[in-house]
C-alpha cells in the first residue's frame, strides 16, 4: 500500500497543474449542480414498514393529503380576569382565524369557539386553533412560516397573548454562520502555530475546504433527486471539514520532515503520501466503515446520512493524497518556516523541541498504574449521567420562543397530551361500524384523557379516532398507552386498527434506533478490531483502543446528558432547550466518534509500533512514538474540537447536542484516553502488547509505516533534480542506533 501511495503522490506532485485543475473543475461542477438541481430536505423521521408510517400513508389515501399534512397550533390566552368567550375576544379570535386561512397552502383552520367542536380550556381562559397544510412539514416554505407568524403578530395587537407551535414551524438546519467561521479561524491559528508558516497553514485549510465543498455541494445536488434529512449536509460539512484539515495536517507535517532531511520537494511530497498517506487511508477507512455501517440498522434516513458523510470522508482522503501533494509542489520550500528553508544549513539535523511531550510520556509510562487509574476514574465520573439518558424524536422548542410559550399554555390549560395526540385509524369495509367499538375500548384504557367519536371518510371505508393522552409525548405512560392500544384492541374481520400520529411515529422510530444501537456497535467495533489487528499485528493493542473508545463514548454521552437533558451549564453553550436527547443522536455520535477515535489510535500507536519494530524496548518505543506523534495529534484534536464546537452556540437544535457530544468526545479521547490511558496501558502490558498468536500470523500485513519505502525507496523519488540540495537520500536508514535515536532521525512528524 505504501509503495502504491508513493507512486500516486509522486504522480500528483509532478502533474500538479492537471491535478489542481481537475479538483477545481469538480468543485465548480458540483457547485453549479447544487445551485440548479437542489431540492427540499425533510425535517420529519419515519421508517417504512412501521405501523405508524403505514397508517400515515393510508390516511393520505382515505382522507386526503390534509389528514397527514403539517400542522400549526395557534394558542389564544385572554388577559387576566377575562375569558376567550367574551364577545370582544371572540370577535378577535374569529378575525385571526379568517386571516390565518388566507395563508397560501393552508387547507383548513379550525375555529376554537365552534360550538360543534370547541377547543377551549375548562376555565375558558385559553383556546387553540389548528392550521393544516396540504404538504409535509419539510415542504412548508419559509415564506409560509413567515406569513403565519405575521398573522400571529397582528392578533397580539388586540391585547390577548397569542403564540404558535407545531412541526410546520420547524426550521431546517442551515450550513454556515458566524460560529462556524470562528471554528475555521481557530483551525487556521492552530495550523499557523503548528507549522510556523502561514503559507503552509493556508494551504492546509484551503485543500480541506475544497474537499468539504465538493462533498457538501454534492449532497445538496442530490436533494433534487432523493429526499434527505435537513441535518445531512451540515453533518457532512462538520465531519468533512474536521477530518479534511487533520488528514492534510498529517501529510504536510511528514512532508516538512522529509524536506528537512534534504529531499527535493517532489520526492518529499511523494514520501509523505507513501508514509503518512498510508495511515490517512487506514484511518479514513475506519471512519467510512463506522459511517457506512449505519446502513445495517435498516433505517433509510440513517443510511442516507451515514453514506453521505462517508462519501465526504472518501473525498477528504482523496484530496489529502492527491491535491495536497500537488499544492505542496507549488509552494515548495515555503512549507517550512523561513529559518529552515536553507536545507543545506540544516545538514540533515532536525531540532527536537519536544521536551515537554517527551517528559509527559516518560511520566505517564513510569507512573503507569496511577495514570491509568486516574484517567479511567475521571472519565467514569463524567459518564455517570449517561445511565439516565432519555431519547425522543419530539424536539423541545428553545426557551423563550413562541413555540415554547405556546406549549406551556397548552400544557397548563389543556393538559400535556393535547399538543401531541394519537390517531387511531380503522380501515376496511366494516371500519365505520367497528370504529365505535374501538373508541369505547380505547377510552377505557388508563392514561386516556379523551377519545373523540370516530370520524368516517367520504366513502365510509375508514374511520379516524383522535386520542388525547393524559401524559406528555415524552412520558413513559404515553409509550405504554401506544403499546396497550396495539395489544388490547384487535383487528376484526373486515377492519384493521392502526395507531399513528407524530407521537406514535416518534415512539416507533426511537424504539427501532434503541434496538439497533447494540447491533450497530458490535458490528462496527468488530470490523474495526479486525482492521487494527491487521495494522498492528497484535491482539491487545486493538483491545486497548476499543476499551478506550468505550470510555470516550460513555463520557461524551454523560456530558451531553448533563448539559442538554439535565440543563447543567445549558446557558453557557446556548443549548436553547433541555429535555430528552434526539433519538437519532446516539447512533450517529457512536459512528462518528468511533471512527475518529480509531484515527488517533492509528496515528499515535503506529509510531510506537514503528519504534518497537526498529528494536526499541517496549517502554522506550512508547516514549519515542509518543514524542513523535503526540504534538500533531494534539493539534489535530484541537482543530477538530474547534470545528465541532463551532456548531453548538448557533443553528439548528437538532445538530447542537450532536456537535457538543462530538466536541467533548474528541477532547476526552485525544487528551485523556490517547495521551494518558493508552500509553499507560501499553506500558503495563510491556512486550505482550505486541503479541500475535502463531495461528494468526498468516494474516496479511498492512504497511502503514512505510517500511517498504525505507527498505528500498523508488529511484524516481530519490533522484534529485539539478540545483537541489540533498543532504541525505531516503531509504538509507538502518536500525543500528537505539530506537529513540533511530526514529528521531527518521521523523519528527506525527503522521505515520
Amino acid at each position: 500500500m505504501a509503495t502504491l501511495l508513493h507512486r500516486l503522490g509522486l504522480a500528483s506532485v509532478r502533474h500538479r497543474i492537471v491535478v489542481t485543475v481537475v479538483w477545481l473543475l469538480a468543485l465548480v461542477a458540483v457547485g453549479v449542480g447544487a445551485a440548479t438541481l437542489s431540492g427540499t430536505t425533510a425535517n420529519t423521521f419515519s421508517i417504512p414498514g412501521q405501523e405508524s408510517t403505514k397508517a400515515l400513508d393510508l390516511m393520505t389515501d382515505k382522507f386526503g393529503a390534509a389528514s397527514a399534512g403539517a400542522t400549526v397550533q395557534v394558542v389564544f390566552e385572554a388577559p387576566g380576569g377575562q375569558t376567550v368567550t367574551a364577545p370582544q375576544n371572540a370577535a378577535q379570535i374569529a378575525k385571526a382565524v379568517a386571516d390565518l386561512g388566507t395563508v397560501p397552502g393552508v387547507v383548513n383552520v379550525s375555529n376554537p369557539l365552534d360550538q360543534a367542536n370547541p377547543t377551549v380550556s375548562r376555565d375558558q381562559v385559553a383556546a387553540y386553533s389548528t392550521i393544516t397544510f396540504d404538504v409535509q412539514p419539510s415542504e412548508v416554505t419559509e415564506e409560509q412560516r413567515k406569513d403565519i407568524m405575521d398573522k400571529v403578530e397582528q392578533a397580539r395587537s388586540f391585547g390577548m397573548t397569542v403564540e404558535a407551535e407545531g412541526e410546520a414551524l420547524s426550521n431546517p438546519a442551515d450550513i454556515g454562520g458566524a460560529s462556524e467561521i470562528l471554528g475555521v479561524v481557530v483551525a487556521l491559528i492552530v495550523l499557523a502555530l503548528t507549522y510556523g508558516s502561514l503559507v503552509a497553514a493556508g494551504m492546509n485549510l484551503l485543500t480541506a475546504i475544497v474537499g468539504v465543498g465538493i462533498g457538501a455541494a454534492g449532497i445538496v445536488t442530490l436533494t433534487g433527486f432523493v429526499e434527505l434529512q435537513s441535518t445531512t449536509p451540515i453533518l457532512a460539512v462538520m465531519l468533512g471539514l474536521a477530518v479534511g484539515i487533520d488528514y492534510a495536517l498529517f501529510i504536510v507535517t511528514r512532508h516538512r520532515h522529509e524536506l528537512r532531511r534534504g529531499l527535493p520537494v517532489e520526492a518529499a511530497a511523494a514520501m509523505a503520501v507513501g508514509t503518512a498517506g498510508s495511515a490517512v487511508l487506514t484511518a479514513g477507512l475506519t471512519v467510512v466503515i463506522a459511517l457506512a455501517g449505519l446502513s445495517v440498522v435498516g433505517i433509510p434516513f440513517l443510511t442516507e446520512m451515514g453514506l453521505a458523510a462517508a462519501a465526504t470522508i472518501v473525498i477528504a482522503v482523496l484530496v489529502a493524497i492527491t491535491l495536497v501533494p500537488a499544492i505542496l509542489g507549488f509552494i515548495g520550500l515555503r512549507a517550512l518556516p523561513r529559518k529552515q528553508r536553507d536545507i543545506r544549513a540544516l545538514n540533515g539535523e532536525i531540532p527536537d523541541g519536544r521536551g515537554f511531550i517527551k517528559g509527559w510520556a516518560g511520566m505517564v509510562t513510569r507512573q503507569r498504574t496511577l495514570s491509568l487509574i486516574l484517567a479511567v476514574a475521571a472519565l467514569a465520573v463524567v459518564a455517570i449521567p449517561f445511565f439516565s439518558m432519555q431519547t425522543t424524536l419530539n424536539q423541545r422548542a428553545a426557551e423563550g420562543s413562541t413555540q415554547a410559550e405556546a406549549q406551556a399554555i397548552i400544557d397548563s390549560r389543556f393538559g400535556p397530551g393535547v399538543s401531541s395526540p394519537l390517531l387511531v385509524l380503522v380501515d376496511g369495509p366494516n371500519a365505520v361500524q367497528y370504529a365505535a367499538t374501538v373508541q369505547k375500548q380505547v377510552a377505557a384504557l388508563p392514561d386516556v384523557a379523551l377519545a373523540t367519536p370516530a370520524r368516517p371518510n367520504q366513502d365510509q371505508s375508514a374511520a379516524l379516532i383522535t386520542i388525547i393522552p393524559a401524559s406528555g409525548p415524552e412520558d413513559d405512560k404515553t409509550v405504554d398507552l401506544v403499546h396497550s392500544i396495539r395489544d388490547t384492541v384487535p383487528d376484526e374481520d373486515g377492519a384493521e386498527v392502526y395507531v399513528t400520529g407524530n407521537t406514535a411515529v416518534s415512539i416507533d422510530v426511537s424504539q427501532k434506533l434503541n434496538d439497533a444501537l447494540p447491533v450497530y456497535l458490535a458490528l462496527v467495533v468488530g470490523l474495526a478490531f479486525v482492521l487494527l489487528v491487521l495494522v498492528f499485528r497484535s491482539l491487545l493493542v486493538p483491545v486497548v483502543g476499543v476499551l478506550g473508545f468505550l470510555l470516550t463514548i460513555g463520557a461524551a454521552f454523560g456530558a451531553t446528558v448533563a448539559v442538554f437533558q439535565w440543563g447543567w451549564a445549558a446557558d453557557a453553550v446556548n443549548a436553547g432547550s433541555t429535555g430528552p436527547i434526539l433519538s437519532l443522536a446516539p447512533i450517529i455520535i457512536v459512528g462518528i466518534l468511533f471512527g475518529l477515535a480509531m484515527d488517533y489510535q492509528v496515528f499515535l500507536v503506529s509510531r510506537m509500533h514503528e519504534a518497537h519494530a526498529h528494536g526499541a524496548a517496549p517502554r522506550d518505543a512508547i516514549v519515542t512514538g509518543f514524542r513523535q506523534a503526540a504534538p500533531v495529534v494534539v493539534a489535530a484534536a484541537t482543530i477538530m474540537f474547534a470545528v465541532f464546537a463551532a456548531f453548538v452556540p448557533e443553528g439548528n437544535d437538532t445538530i447542537k447536542p450532536i456537535a457538543f457530544a462530538l466536541a467533548v468526545g474528541i477532547a476526552f479521547d485525544a487528551f485523556i484516553v490517547r495521551m494518558i490511558a493508552v500509553p499507560a496501558a501499553l506500558a503495563l502490558l510491556g512486550r505482550s502488547a505486541w503479541w500475535l498468536p502463531s495461528w494468526l500470523r498468516w494474516l496479511p500485513e498492512l504497511d502503514v509505516e512505510g517500511a517498504a519505502l525505507e527498505r528500498k525507496a523508488p529511484e524516481s523519488a530519490t533522484a534529485p533534480k539539478s540545483g537541489t540540495a540533498v543532504s541525505e537520500a531516503p531509504g538509507k536508514h538502518t536500525p543500528k542506533h537505539s530506537a529513540d535515536e533511530t526514529t528521531s532521525s527518521e521523523s519528527e512528524s506525527t503522521s505515520v
